[in-house]
């Protein structure tokens, strides 16, 4: 990747972060810490990686994206917004009355959304079906999912682990977002999913541990996903919860509060200042 790729993701990831908060102070509501925590995921994923269409949604052929981990929808939403699916003016509105920018995606309201998705540990499951399908049909489209560190304490997704690994979905990339908070606090208190790199592999996945902040690490394991044959991949991914907000950052509590007018400022603030920087360069 050159240095001019990794400046622009890297602009567009502040802007997809001040896109989470404006929504979830436009909504008095939401999960900004998971959502800051994938912001750099959900914008290699969306202007590097993917094959998607702003202007045809439904696109039979495009790339899959299933965000498993519904709740942090703020982050997915800016991703989808300054890529141009919908205007990024409506992001405010988040979980409005009558807004199409419910608290978790809805696949037949917001353009750019291929599974609605809410009750954790489901959404993976979807994500195996799709690439499945995709196997079963001859079709070349991947599929990508993304799940929370305290989401893999649920039954379901070994299931589906396991199902992937059964049917040798290696057209299948798993992304947990291991920032280590849950909304009880650590996930290693909580309920230990660790060790999750050792645990993957033993269900039969391509195991890769990334920093998720790092473009060049993020896009070396999508490419060594596609190298790899016969097995699904997983991305286990190092994060800071709130990543970019001083202090959203590793705070528990920020898993899903909205900032109050004054959080609000402070948030923006430090964000314009690091898109600038960024620009600077």
């Amino acid at each position: 990747m050159t240095n001019a790729e990794k400046k622009t993701l890297a602009v567009t990831a502040c802007k997809v972060r001040m896109g989470v908060i404006e929504g979830v102070h436009g909504a008095k509501a939401g999960h900004p810490g998971g959502s800051l925590s994938a912001a750099d995921l959900f914008t290699y994923l969306y202007f590097k990686e993917m094959k998607v269409d702003p202007k045809n949604p439904r696109w039979a052929d495009r790339d899959r994206f299933v965000l498993s981990k519904g709740h942090t929808a703020p982050g997915l939403y800016a991703a989808l917004a300054n890529r141009g699916f919908f205007p990024v003016e409506d992001l405010p509105t988040l979980r409005h009355i009558d807004s199409y920018l419910q608290g978790h995606p809805n696949m037949n309201t917001v353009p750019g959304i291929d599974m609605s998705t809410g009750s954790l540990g489901q959404g993976v499951s979807t994500a195996v079906g799709m690439a499945l399908a995709a196997k079963t049909t001859g079709r070349d489209y991947r599929t990508y999912t993304l799940l929370g560190d305290g989401e893999i304490q649920e039954g379901q997704v070994w299931e589906a682990f396991m199902s992937a690994a059964h049917y040798k979905l290696d057209n299948l990339l798993v992304f947990i977002d291991n920032n280590g908070l849950q909304i009880d606090g650590e996930v290693a208190k909580v309920m230990s999913p660790y060790p999750i790199d050792e645990k993957m592999k033993a269900f039969g996945f391509n195991v890769i541990n990334i920093n998720g902040h790092d473009f060049d690490e993020i896009e070396a394991a999508c490419e060594a996903a596609k190298a790899c044959k016969g097995k699904p991949t997983a991305v286990v991914m190092k994060t800071t919860k709130g990543k970019g907000v001083s202090y959203m950052e590793n705070q528990a509590g920020w898993h899903g509060k909205a900032p109050n007018d004054e959080q609000y400022e402070i948030a923006m603030n430090e964000l314009r200042a690091q898109l600038a920087e960024v620009e600077a360069k």
